[in-house]
């Protein structure tokens, strides 16, 4: 809802800005200002081709870039482009998510909207979109309905983004054989080849600035790649063709987003991707609910128990029933089972086409386990691995989204586990192998979410295409993965998750959306598995700090029931923290070392406070003024011991109690690799 005070600055803000909407001009600059006047984007045509350039008080931070497409036919919609008009608006709303990392939402922004027209017989039209908010911008095409454009297929979208400094990067390789999950590196600009978005980027200026997209819909997605002059350059992820995109007008490319902000922080509290996707479609969506849940999914990681049937497969009806047994005991919503379907056995990673989406195996029974979990308050999370057989995961798609609606099944967790370009995709007697992020699996995911929707369902991806915001739009995409979660300690060969992967992850990753990262081991060592070359690289207290730090709505608690058991009084802190939150806030933050997030629960008086450290231990003063200055609160801290670390003594965490207030100053003692979880609530409540 718009409060009247909003709508008063949206009405003078509009006023400001609107003298010049609608009137034809020459190849003068246009330029639109954020609503505080810091940021500054400047539009306009150099011997017809068009430009933009973004600065910051004065100060350029990208410089004079190129806009525009290359068609597969030949034609350029790079230049010989005249204005047709410039349309400025202002805009000013307070939405509310459903769930989410805050509340409510503020979407502040000038747009301008620039109608370029080719100076020939076809008078073929481009519209430049440009939305500036106070911590950055976004920008996005339109393909007007022209009949000398009716089919398009691009060859190339030449956006250019020309950074003013060689700002350190911190990234991960793109179109490369493991999707997004790799450990990000970090170089100057100027040292990139190709990348994924988000690229977060920290300059010689002291800004920390973020390139990614929105809204990515029925198009491929966008990889950035480092040309000379510290200039990165659009590449989008092509079809098995060469052919970039396919489309037809009207049309409109996914929103390009520069966020730019003081501290690496704000990255954390930005919502321009949100504000720059449509609201809820969906409706009533009160079926959606955020909640915690465990399941049959480690062991396996540990080498304990199989996928595929035989004398240790996971998925069984008496391993089901323990692990439903265990959430309702400790107040979990939901128990995971990968595994259950029939497809796991021999070289499944190479036969996506042998799963079955309905049939489970004999020693798992469905309906039984369903009721089961029914009547202990608990509901079933199911689990869909395509490896890539997209045709047979479509041909059974509305049964298999059907047969969970029907037991119950209130989420699903998806997985596309193939390598490179190997998504395989027939057209009649011919088969294609297809990127996993180019236009034909957007096109699947989102067929598969409004799928899942249909049938009231959740869902978490895995091997993704990266997160650009559509929750907003589609409520039940829950979260995802989209880089290297904790599996990686479990069984990479080169030891898993170094201490500052969590911490690199919330200015990078975590830019786009929630990720199911799957925190929560206390067998840091792994000594209930077979894995004798790999643990956790964290400290007990840290897997704790992690479910405040790496936000995912329907977030997992990650080991064995036994383990937990030895462990009630650390298990408390996962069942209190919630994962839907009415406000977020980051206290201290630096990319690759350090990150402390206090949330506070939505409709709620309660705080949590989550900090880590990479392998370096600290202190860190935290002072407590986002609490209520009219209350004391009780602070229930999981911290490191004091000799606890992360290479020689993980398991070591105390936990203590305090009284605190508003004018309160923490002091937090990070061991190396470790983190502190604290939740704040009033006293009134003990």
């Amino acid at each position: 809802m718009r409060s009247p005070r909003l709508l008063t600055i949206c009405c003078l803000a509009f006023a400001a800005v609107a003298a010049s909407a609608l009137c034809p001009i020459s190849a003068r600059a246009e330029v639109v200002r954020s609503p505080d006047g810091i940021i500054e984007v400047e539009v306009d045509l150099d011997n017809s081709a068009p430009f933009y350039a973004v600065r910051r008080f004065g100060g350029e931070v990208i410089g004079r870039s190129r806009l525009g497409f290359v068609l597969t036919d030949g034609s350029q919609l790079t230049t010989n482009f005249k204005i047709v008009s410039a349309e400025h608006s202002a805009h000013d709303e307070t939405w509310t998510q459903p769930w989410g990392e805050k509340k409510n939402i503020r979407d502040l922004h000038h747009e301008l909207r620039l109608t370029l027209e080719q100076q020939d017989d076809q008078a073929r039209r481009l519209v430049l979109v440009f939305r500036v908010f106070n911590d950055g911008v976004g920008f996005r095409y339109e393909f007007p309905e022209r009949a000398s454009l009716d089919e398009i297929a691009i060859a190339d979208e030449v956006t250019e983004f020309v950074l003013a400094d060689d700002a350190d990067a911190w990234w991960i390789p793109a179109m490369e054989d493991n999707r997004y999950e790799y450990l990000y590196r970090h170089s100057p600009v100027s040292q990139l080849h190709k990348v994924h978005t988000p690229l977060t980027l920290e300059t010689d200026s002291g800004l920390t600035i973020c390139i990614h997209e929105a809204a990515l819909y029925d198009y491929a997605s966008m990889t950035l790649v480092g040309k000379v002059d510290r200039t990165l350059e659009a590449e989008l992820v092509p079809w098995s063709d060469g052919v970039k995109v396919h489309t037809h007008t009207p049309a409109q490319t996914p929103w390009r987003t520069i966020q730019i902000v003081d501290t690496p922080g704000e990255l954390i509290t930005s919502y321009i991707s949100l504000n720059l996707n449509e609201p809820n479609k969906l409706g009533d969506v009160s079926w959606i609910k955020p909640g915690k849940y465990v399941g049959v999914w480690w062991e396996m990681h540990l080498n304990t128990a199989t996928w595929g049937s035989g004398d240790k497969h996971g998925a069984t009806t008496a391993n089901t029933k323990r692990f439903i047994d265990f959430a309702s005991r400790y107040g979990f919503d939901g128990v995971l089972v990968e595994g259950w379907n029939v497809g796991w056995d021999g070289n499944w990673y190479d036969n996506g086409e042998q799963f079955s989406f309905t049939q489970p195996y004999p020693d798992f029974d469905i309906e039984e386990l369903s009721d089961y979990a029914r009547k202990k308050g608990v509901y079933l999370i199911g689990h869909h691995e395509t490896a890539g057989g997209i045709d047979n995961y479509e041909r059974q798609l509305e049964d298999a989204y059907d047969l969970y609606e029907r037991l119950g099944v209130r989420a699903v967790k998806s997985g596309y586990v193939v390598q490179g370009q190997n998504i395989r995709r027939r057209e009649g007697n011919k088969e294609f192998r297809e990127w996993s992020h180019g236009q034909y699996m957007v096109r699947h995911y989102q067929h598969a979410l409004e799928t899942a929707a249909k049938h009231h369902i959740m869902l978490v991806v895995h091997e993704p295409v990266k997160d650009t915001g559509i929750r907003r739009t589609y409520p039940n995409m829950m979260s995802r993965e989209g880089a290297r979660g904790q599996e990686y300690n479990a069984w990479d060969w080169q030891g898993g998750n170094p201490p500052d992967h969590t911490t690199i992850l919330p200015f990078t990753r975590m830019v786009s959306g929630p990720m199911d990262y799957t925190p929560g081991v206390f067998d840091l060592l792994l000594e209930k598995g077979d894995r004798p070359n790999n643990r956790i690289n964290s400290t007990l207290a840290k897997e704790l700090a992690l479910y405040v730090v790496i936000y995912a709505p329907l977030q997992m608690a990650v080991d064995m029931p036994e383990v937990y058991e030895a462990h009630l009084d650390a298990l408390k802190f996962i069942r209190d923290v919630p994962t839907d939150w009415e406000d977020t806030r980051v206290l201290h933050a630096k990319i690759g070392d350090y990150v402390t997030i206090v949330r506070q629960e939505r409709d709620g008086e309660d705080w949590y406070l989550g900090s880590i450290t990479d392998e370096v231990g600290r202190t860190l003063e935290t002072p407590l003024n986002f609490l209520d200055r009219d209350r004391v609160y009780v602070a229930e801290i999981y911290r490191d011991a004091d000799d606890a670390d992360w290479k020689k003594n993980p398991t070591a965490y105390e936990i203590d109690k305090m009284e605190v207030d508003a004018n309160t100053v923490l002091t937090l003692r990070l061991a190396p690799g470790g983190g502190q979880a604290i939740r704040f609530y009033p006293k009134n409540q003990e």
